[in-house]
């Protein structure tokens, strides 16, 4: 699925949803944004992409965000379009092709704050992007992820979910 890298986020309109990170709980904190949403990350085969090398720290604190933030799950899996080699139906869909550092499917997606009103919406694919090909993203989102402090952004109201930016001033919805 192709987004325009800073196009506006229309990928889900049924806003943000956070999962319990307890594997035994079934709980979702969902809620509406207030904040418009920005694309970054949703590359096709099809459309051309920036790449280059990141600056330095940048692919750490994105691999942190990728690995503590899991939003909008989504029940299937989007393969990566520019790995050639298909998989087999033995090779695990989490396990990196070799060569490769990251798994090249996914599913769900990852928030980073951006400048006052915005945030940017990013497949967790993005980490494989930028790791494996070379991806590198505008540098709003670049700068965004290098400023990112997921300590400063834990939502009081919601301590159970790591590194969350749910905004205070939103109505959470519990899903149970």
């Amino acid at each position: 699925m192709f987004y325009e890298d800073l196009s506006r986020y229309e990928y889900t309109s049924d806003g943000d949803t956070f999962p319990d990170p307890d594997p035994n709980s079934l709980r979702f904190v969902c809620f509406q944004p207030p904040y418009e949403r920005l694309n970054v990350g949703w590359l096709s085969g099809d459309e051309p992409w920036t790449s280059g090398p990141a600056p330095v720290g940048f692919t750490d604190n994105l691999l942190s965000i990728i690995e503590a933030q899991a939003i909008n799950l989504m029940m299937g899996i989007h393969p990566c379009d520019f790995c050639a080699i298909p998989f087999d139906d033995l090779h695990p869909w989490y396990v990196p092709r070799p060569d490769n550092h990251h798994a090249s499917w996914g599913t769900g997606e990852i928030r980073v704050p951006g400048p006052s009103g915005t945030a940017f919406a990013a497949p967790r694919l993005i980490g494989h992007y930028v790791v494996d090909h070379g991806y590198l993203p505008p540098r709003a989102f670049v700068d965004a992820v290098l400023a990112f402090d997921p300590d400063a952004h834990r939502a009081a109201r919601h301590p159970w979910i790591p590194f969350p930016w749910i905004p205070d001033d939103v109505e959470a919805q519990w899903i149970e």
